[in-house]
């Protein structure tokens, strides 16, 4: 819906559009606009500026780190009145990806509902991390999977990832602003947290764990290992601070490789202690796959 004009016979207001957006992360510095770097929002700002003829400013829903892929990015921005009245969702689309693609796709552009802010009225947003555990790499899924060849017990995995659920001090898992009060806590309120091992046949697969009683499907990739295992770790929280996800996953592991036992996920919590968490797992294994809203 578009707002109402400004009283006095000013301009009308801008009106604000919104974009599902997906990428590739690895030859990205991020998705965040940074001077002399090349990142998604720097190389869609200009796509979208392009086409709008404007200067484009982005907000989005979860910005990823450098090599971070997304599925499900949201963003928005806001234009002019008169520019909007000429602008065609679909024309959106197939100009950006003509610019952007395939290492930047947008998958849908409309004008948003009353109120939408693309980083403010989200209500929880999902990750999800690949493992291919194989005694070899997958050169076919060496950019979106982190190669462990270590044998993993992934029920070990499945019962350290359960003490994740709920809200707490997320501190131990967190990389701090720099500047911040070390004491301050870092609350999340995370809905879901589950391991499963993904079919080797194309289409959706079953994960386990799903606490309502039922077994949700994620999409699986076309390529799975010819050797191994390929493991998906999904979560779900309302917020996520900076290498949480990452670092959830290179302590989850670290239980799987019988270094760290399920029950000690319950203490690093508890420690808010940085330093008990294992190293971060690699960013290329990690997508931002869906953003939910309230609508």
């Amino acid at each position: 819906m578009r707002p109402a004009p400004l009283p006095g016979g000013l301009d009308a207001a801008p009106v604000r559009w919104r974009l599902k957006v997906a990428y590739d992360g690895s030859g990205f510095r991020g998705f965040a606009a940074q001077d002399g770097q090349r990142t998604v929002a720097g190389v869609l700002a200009e796509a979208l500026g392009r086409v709008t003829r404007t200067t484009v400013t982005l907000t989005c829903a979860g910005r990823t780190d450098a090599g971070v892929h997304a599925a499900g990015q949201v963003v928005h921005f806001d234009v002019p009145a008169d520019v909007a009245d000429g602008l065609d969702p679909e024309a959106v689309v197939r100009s950006c990806n003509s610019q952007l693609a395939p290492a930047v796709v947008v998958w849908d552009a409309e004008v948003a509902p009353e109120g939408f802010d693309a980083r403010r009225t989200a209500t929880a947003r999902c990750y999800r991390y690949l493992v291919v555990n194989a005694p070899v790499p997958d050169p076919l899924l060496s950019g979106l999977a982190w190669h462990v060849a270590d044998p993993l017990d992934l029920r070990s995995m499945k019962a350290a990832a359960d003490a994740l659920v709920g809200e707490h001090d997320f501190r131990a898992f967190c990389r701090r602003v720099p500047g911040a009060d070390p004491g301050e806590p870092i609350p999340r309120r995370v809905i879901d947290a589950r391991w499963g091992e993904l079919s080797r046949s194309a289409g959706p697969a079953p994960v386990d764990g799903s606490r309502d009683g039922q077994r949700r499907a994620v999409p699986v990739p076309t390529l799975a290992p010819t050797v191994g295992r390929l493991l998906a770790f999904e979560i779900e929280a309302n917020a996520f601070c900076h290498q949480m996800v990452r670092s959830l996953v290179g302590t989850l592991v670290d239980v799987g490789r019988g270094r760290k036992r399920p029950s000690d996920l319950v203490w690093i919590l508890r420690s808010a202690d940085r330093r008990q968490a294992s190293h971060p797992a690699p960013p290329h294994g990690l997508t931002l796959a869906a953003v939910r809203y309230g609508e």
